[in-house]
């Protein structure tokens, strides 16, 4: 298997392939996803799962970031493969504005959810907005993003993982407003690890070289990878 793109899109196509991950990484770790977290979506490859990673910038508007990211993902899906939405951070949150509301896909899996305000996730923001009278947030803001998926989200098959030594993860958060809604499946899990994890071992081993490489976080995320993999399965069988 080889990366090749598509766009703004990162694809990785595993022979007979069994379903489909559309990835949106976090933060500006998601400008090269084929790097950033190359390590655990070339796991997920191994598991039979085709890959498609967006490559962004982050920017204020949320909602116009989500809307594109589910077109390009839309235009470019494989006809009869299930899809798996995958987000890290604030791709979690960019996935679930997408604008058909989870149903396109057979589920979502949420690494390290983030939802925090403009100022704390830009703390020149917060310094300098007031002097040069600058109010901005981020649209939606985090409490709108919440009010949203508790209205409009309709996918009941969610998987939340947090990692228990993310100090800014919000996932608790997230599942309450999503076990809140009738029929919902959601599950928390709590894996060891940091904010970092789904992303470290591939930025190290790309940026330092072969011999930076630590096994301990491979095998970190190659759990996270069978992990998610595993979870999917049953509702992977059927088409979404």
């Amino acid at each position: 298997m080889s990366w090749r793109q598509r766009g703004s899109l990162w694809l990785l196509e595993p022979p007979a392939a069994r379903g489909l991950i559309q990835f949106i990484g976090g933060s500006y770790l998601a400008a090269t996803p084929q790097l950033s977290y190359r390590r655990l979506l070339e796991a997920l490859a191994r598991q039979g799962l085709a890959i498609q990673a967006w490559s962004y910038v982050p920017g204020f508007d949320h909602q116009a970031q989500a809307n594109e990211a589910w077109k390009l993902f839309r235009a470019a899906r494989p006809e009869g493969l299930p899809a798996l939405r995958l987000g890290h951070s604030l791709g979690c949150k960019l996935h679930l504005l997408a604008p058909d509301n989870g149903r396109g896909c057979s589920g979502l899996a949420a690494l390290s959810f983030n939802n925090f305000s403009a100022e704390r996730s830009v703390p020149l923001l917060a310094e300098l907005g007031p002097r040069l009278g600058i109010q901005s947030e981020f649209s939606p803001s985090p409490s709108e993003t919440l009010r949203l998926v508790g209205a409009n989200y309709r996918q009941p098959a969610n998987l939340l993982v947090r990692f228990n030594r993310d100090g800014i993860d919000q996932s608790q958060r997230l599942q309450a407003v999503l076990q809140a809604r009738p029929q919902d499946q959601t599950q928390l899990l709590e894996l060891p690890g940091d904010h970092l994890t789904p992303a470290s071992a591939g930025l190290r081993q790309n940026l330092l070289g072969a011999w930076a490489d630590d096994p301990s976080r491979q095998r970190q995320i190659d759990a996270l990878a069978e992990t998610i993999s595993r979870w999917w399965s049953p509702t992977a069988a059927q088409p979404a």
